[in-house]
């Protein structure tokens, strides 16, 4: 009791609270996302996305090895597909000659230790500009995990080391075990997007890769319909454990700060490792704020990060991972 405990004795020096704090974030936390597309010495800068760059293969190889050398040993790949490319079933996504499973050969070529999960969704891919192909205004479920299952395997046999599905289709993640189950694949692991949100902080991201739906009669003009509602909160428990029992060794909650209690729900109910994405949408925000003078970007930065580790998250997938080793010094 007071005066004889005082809290602050623990505050007092910057030393003691190094000492004593208990939530550290390292470069083994975090999962880098990358944004490729064709062509050849390209870096180009998204506009919505300050100094984040779509980059062509040999720009992706540059980067991996700089991302190796900083202590960064996680990426998560994503590709810009070019428009003549998609159709209303992602069938580039299965090209075993695909800019994905290229991507995913360029990494492990250029650094064989580099973790790769990769990207398993329709979007990039489909003309219309949805997760699962559309049929009769509607999004279809189960024809779409198949293709998704082929499409994990496709990744598997380029390299990649995990699949991450960020659909949100019913039952997709047995679906994708039993095919890499099949195709010999046991070792390949699942990061299974299970609590995804249908979130308008996602803007940047469908810029970079030219992914929002469009604007067409009889197409849904958003992705409710199988996004999860953002007002609900025991359905993403309901979602994880249904994605654990059916294989999926990492689960991910989406986005990130918005969305923390859900992420200290899941901790607190599951065994696995849980990642948290913090999306473009909150990367942009800072940037935009801080380039405005109102607020410290590196203080504001560290304090986001620090509060999605302290809600439980095992993997950050941050558009900040190379600020964060950057102000390590």
């Amino acid at each position: 009791m007071f005066p004889l405990i005082r809290n602050r004795r623990l505050r007092s020096s910057e030393s003691i609270r190094r000492l004593v704090r208990e939530t550290i974030v390292t470069p083994d936390d975090f999962l880098v996302p990358l944004f490729v597309v064709e062509g050849k010495d390209i870096k180009e800068e998204i506009p919505s996305m300050p100094n984040y760059f779509r980059m062509s293969l040999d720009n992706l190889e540059k980067e991996t090895k700089e991302l190796w050398q900083m202590g960064l040993c996680a990426v998560l790949l994503f590709v810009k597909v070019p428009d003549n490319l998609k159709d209303n079933k992602g069938t580039e996504a299965l090209n075993p000659d695909g800019l994905m499973q290229r991507a995913i050969k360029t990494v492990k070529n250029a650094c064989p230790e580099m973790l790769i999960m990769t990207d398993v969704a329709l979007d990039p891919y489909s003309s219309y500009g949805h997760d699962g192909i559309v049929a009769e205004g509607q999004i279809l479920n189960d024809e779409t995990s198949e293709v998704l299952a082929e499409m994990s395997v496709s990744h598997a046999q380029a390299g990649a080391d995990f699949v991450t599905p960020s659909d949100m289709m019913d039952g997709r993640i047995l679906t994708i075990r039993e095919a890499l189950e099949d195709e010999g694949f046991q070792n390949t692991g699942i990061m299974s997007y299970s609590a995804k949100y249908a979130s308008a902080f996602y803007g940047p991201f469908r810029d970079a890769l030219d992914s929002a739906p469009v604007d067409i009669a009889n197409v849904p003009k958003d992705k409710k319909t199988y996004q999860m509602d953002f007002a609900n909160r025991f359905e993403a428990i309901r979602e994880t454990q249904m994605d654990i029992d059916e294989g999926a060794d990492v689960v991910m909650v989406k986005p990130g700060l918005a969305y923390l209690d859900i992420v200290r729900e899941i901790k607190n109910e599951v065994d696995v490792p849980v990642a948290v994405y913090q999306v473009s949408g909150e990367y942009a925000m800072l940037k935009a704020a801080a380039e405005k003078g109102w607020l410290d970007h590196d203080s504001v930065m560290l304090e986001q990060l620090i509060a999605i580790k302290r809600a439980g998250a095992n993997i950050i997938a941050s558009y900040f991972a190379k600020d964060f080793i950057r102000i390590l010094g």
